[in-house]
């Protein structure tokens, strides 16, 4: 599985139609697919590219709704 670190994390923003990943507890997923992080934003709240771990805490849902994501990696170190 690839490791990407947070630099590498940061360059699937969404932008100029680059993917869109998010990390949680570790483990990289790809939300390219979910109309709610159109252009790597979240309804204004979050941006791609980043580790969310302490943002997902104060969200609205639960973090198991990355489950329906596929897991493209882990974080490095």
């Amino acid at each position: 599985m690839k490791k990407f670190t947070i630099a590498e994390l940061q360059e699937f923003n969404g932008q100029a139609g680059k993917p869109v990943y998010v990390a949680y507890d570790g483990k990289v997923y790809d939300v390219s697919a979910s109309f709610l992080w159109e252009d790597g934003d979240h309804q204004g709240e979050h941006s791609a590219g980043k580790d969310l771990t302490d943002e997902i805490a104060e969200a609205p849902h639960e973090p198991d709704m990355l489950d329906a994501f596929p897991v493209v990696g882990e974080i490095d170190g």
